[in-house]
């Protein structure tokens, strides 16, 4: 990969890392809600559940939705779902003190699976699979995969210590309320990108 090429993925990483969607929307909450250091499993997450997403589907996995249009269709319900019932989750969130002790944030695990379902993701990891990485190489789909995941944990990182000192504002019960639901409006708005 050329230096050209290496910093034009670079700049593609950060760009769609950083901009808002349904990852950054679900980290700025549980930032507010859970403080950042109850966040870093989300963020580790996210971030290493997109890199494996990006080798496989630069491995061949979009072949097979390709071949079967039924399976992208399903992905996109589960998909919608899912960000729904993470909005009534954001919706529901208990304020700061009291998540302390009851309330918990996406773990790694869920937060690496929902990028099986996160249209942005998948819109990420198409394109730059696309245009980043000659066919057939296995090694330009590590690097590709590799860049993204070195831009995408410092842009999500943002996201969570936004919703960090967004929390400080959040003094009182209405204003949380208030702020998560403006998060599950915005979340839900985000379905638009599926449709």
């Amino acid at each position: 990969m050329t230096p050209d090429i290496l910093l034009a993925l670079a700049g593609f990483a950060l760009v769609t890392s950083v901009t808002p969607g349904p990852n950054n929307l679900m980290l700025m909450a549980s930032g507010a809600n859970f403080g950042f250091r109850r966040s870093v499993p989300h963020m580790l997450g996210i971030s290493l559940g997109h890199m494996l997403m990006m080798v496989l589907i630069g491995l061949g996995l979009f072949r097979v939705f390709e071949a079967y249009p039924v399976l992208h269709l399903a992905m996109k319900v589960l998909g919608g779902g899912y960000l729904l019932v993470l909005a009534w989750k954001i919706l529901r969130a208990a304020p700061p003190e009291a998540s302390e002790a009851s309330g918990s944030p996406m773990s790694f695990l869920q937060a690496a699976a929902f990028q099986w379902v996160n249209p942005k993701g998948w819109f990420m990891a198409l394109t730059a699979m696309t245009v980043y990485a000659p066919p057939d190489s296995a090694l330009a789909v590590l690097a590709v995969s590799a860049v993204f995941a070195v831009v995408n944990l410092p842009s999500v990182s943002l996201w969570t210590l936004l919703g960090r000192e967004v929390r400080r504002l959040l003094t009182s019960a209405a204003r949380l309320r208030a702020f998560n639901w403006t998060m599950a409006a915005l979340l839900v708005l985000s379905l638009a990108t599926i449709l």
